[in-house]
């Protein structure tokens, strides 16, 4: 037995010590290329003409129409095309996830955010639109940004780097993959619960500043889809299943990212998810195959577009189409993506918009790592074509870019096999170029990291976001005593039993105690979903059933019955709570606060304002009932879209 352990210990030691040096040898051989890959690039010089300072992007020595800030954009547009190669035109149309290293470096090697290394990226795969997940510290991903930069100007164009990413304003947002220091606030489902457009403008203002400062240029986001289905995994990023009240909240979150038009002062919002994701058959996400069929029961896809209406009429810079199939809406079901009449008839031609279009993410191939697959293919309704054909359906169905894959190597086959032309290609990459050229990249892509420290989550913002915490949390229920009291607001002082509330926090307003000893229960729960882990994806996804489950609703009641009691219930989605609210003393809606906000309502600091920005059912048998498509469709609902009650 001793025999077999050493056996097995050396055979364990050995294997680490393989994995060990091939790590090592692995890290030194990409160092290497690197480094031999930057040393063949040429700084960019500075030229003076009339005065002014210009960078001399393509190293010919001489001012290019395209490096003139004084020139009309679309010179410049004209001007850089004529100097692209195909490869470089190609480069653009994809936009995938990049990682960074520690302390800011640029990624020097495969990881599991990016298959490539920032370097091949950029100068091998001619690619300069890039997705950010995980991110360092405020200061670090300044650093970054300017890195990413240098090596981009670099290049034979020096054509610079596009930053984007999803929402990270959030109160739970997933910090593995989009932390970061940034001002909090509610949720975008929480906005519309103010009912406050002009906050919503700050809010971009805000968030357009903090993103700016480190480098950010692209907001993937607003969602400007509809909540008309209350199973669906995405609610707390839409304003809501109102389409006027969505078109409103859309139009304002825009111009606060944008500006009155869109500029070196802007960050770029690309809206999603065209022609309206909420619709899903069943309430299951798009993301995943068993989701792939938007529904339209009660004859109402037009309805969803209304707050696609307003981003246009906002000049939202970009779009983004979602992957479900709009079934029997058009002549062929397939994904949005890859459907001609949804990109150029309906978006092009009837609409008249001639921005960019961006793919969601991965709609070409999964995502996998070192061969193993995380993320399925979301080529819904053209599986079976090959790659490249699926590339192809996408082009000709009128998109400009690809988000989240880079298959720069089959487009080029495509191109030069002549099925697609490179005068298409041409007209992509006219409009990538624009965005590029109006938001001031190709003039000064650089951020101040200092500076950058000072804008990021700064107590002026800080504060804003913590007051529209507190402006989005819906009061549903505020039971009166035996005199004819409502419980709230509480009494200071009190002495209260507390969950999921940090000790700290609690300690401001009441005196913690146990639940036989306290004079009230304070619950913060959150609406219930199904565990799934089939897919990476899956488990950050809060899908399926609204009820609370046994033995936790048993529990809930248990401690309702044994002390009057305040639930206050994070509303991702909308809940089935009929026992918990017939029980319970008070219930307040949550849509992304924290501790102190949630206290400041029920101890009376802030009068509540906010109003529901969707129906809370009463059972699911009746969300069951509802038809996809439409608003307002729960029978008897607990509570119906707009209630809100205050304390005057």
């Amino acid at each position: 037995m001793k025999t077999l352990f050493k056996a097995t210990l050396y055979f364990v030691l050995i294997a680490l010590g393989i994995i060990l040096v091939a790590t090592l040898i692995f890290n030194s051989y990409y160092r290497l290329v690197n480094k031999r890959a930057e040393k063949e690039l040429q700084a960019v010089s500075l030229l003076t003409v009339d005065g002014l300072q210009f960078r001399d992007l393509n190293k010919n020595g001489k001012l290019d129409p395209y490096e003139d800030r004084r020139q009309p954009v679309e010179v410049r547009v004209d001007d850089i095309l004529k100097q692209m190669t195909l490869e470089g035109k190609v480069g653009l149309m994809w936009h995938p996830p990049i990682g960074i290293d520690d302390g800011g470096e640029l990624q020097a090697k495969p990881s599991i955010l990016s298959p490539v290394s920032t370097y091949d990226a950029i100068i091998h795969r001619k690619l300069n639109h890039f997705n950010l997940f995980a991110v360092p510290g405020t200061r670090e991903l300044a650093l970054w940004s300017n890195k990413i930069q240098q090596l981009a100007e670099k290049t034979r164009l020096g054509i610079p780097v596009s930053i984007s990413t999803d929402p990270r304003h959030g109160i739970q947002p997933d910090t593995e993959l989009l932390g970061g220091n940034w001002s909090r606030w509610p949720d975008p489902i929480g906005l519309a619960a103010t009912r406050d457009s002009a906050l919503v403008v700050e809010f971009g203002r805000i968030a357009s500043q903090e993103y700016r400062a480190v480098g950010i240029r692209t907001a993937l986001h607003p969602m400007a889809d509809l909540a008309t289905d209350p199973r669906w995994a995405r609610i707390n990023g839409t304003f809501g299943e109102d389409a006027q009240l969505a078109a409103q909240m859309t139009a304002a979150y825009i111009y606060g990212f944008q500006g009155d038009e869109l500029g070196p002062s802007s960050v770029a919002c690309m809206t999603k998810h065209w022609p309206g994701g909420g619709p899903q058959e069943n309430g299951e996400d798009a993301h995943f195959h068993y989701g792939k069929n938007q529904v339209y029961p009660g004859n109402n896809f037009k309805y969803h577009l209304i707050p696609f209406q307003a981003a246009l009429k906002a000049n939202t810079a970009m779009i983004m189409p979602y992957y479900g199939i709009a079934v029997d809406q058009t002549n062929e079901n397939v994904g949005m993506s890859f459907n001609k009449e949804i990109i150029t008839k309906l978006l092009r031609e009837e609409y008249g918009y001639d921005g960019v279009v961006c793919t969601d993410w991965g709609i070409i191939e999964g995502f996998s790592f070192l061969g193993y697959e995380l993320v399925e293919a979301k080529n819904w309704g053209v599986e079976k074509l090959p790659v490249e054909e699926r590339i192809a359906k996408v082009i000709r169905a009128g998109v400009d870019q690809f988000g989240g894959n880079m298959h720069t190597r089959q487009l080029l086959r495509l191109v030069r096999k002549g099925e697609i032309s490179e005068k298409r290609i041409d007209e992509s990459a006219r409009r990538l170029l624009h965005a590029k050229f109006v938001l001031g990249l190709f003039d000064d892509p650089f951020v101040d990291p200092d500076r950058a420290v000072e804008i990021v989550n700064q107590e002026a913002f800080a504060a804003k976001g913590k007051l529209a915490q507190r402006r989005s949390l819906v009061l549903l229920k505020n039971k009166a005593n035996a005199t004819g009291t409502p419980i709230l607001p509480l009494q200071k002082g009190i002495k209260v039993y507390t969950e999921n509330i940090a000790p700290a926090a609690i300690a401001n307003y009441a005196q913690p105690a146990k639940l036989d000893e306290a004079d009230v229960a304070i619950l913060r729960l959150r609406t219930p979903f199904e565990e799934r882990d089939d897919d990476f994806m899956e488990n950050k996804f809060h899908q399926g059933n609204l009820n609370f489950p046994e033995p936790e609703l048993t529990r809930i009641l248990k401690i309702i019955q044994q002390k009057p009691t305040i639930i206050c219930l994070y509303m991702d989605r909308p809940p089935v709570i009929p026992e918990i609210s017939r029980q319970c003393s008070g219930l307040l809606a949550d849509f992304g606060a924290q501790d102190d906000a949630v206290l400041d309502i029920l101890f009376g600091n802030i009068t509540p304002t906010g109003k529901l920005p969707f129906e809370v059912p009463s059972s699911m048998e009746a969300v069951s009932a509802q038809k996809e498509d439409l608003p307002y469709d729960s029978k008897d609902p607990l509570f119906p879209f707009g209630f809100g009650l205050t304390y005057e």
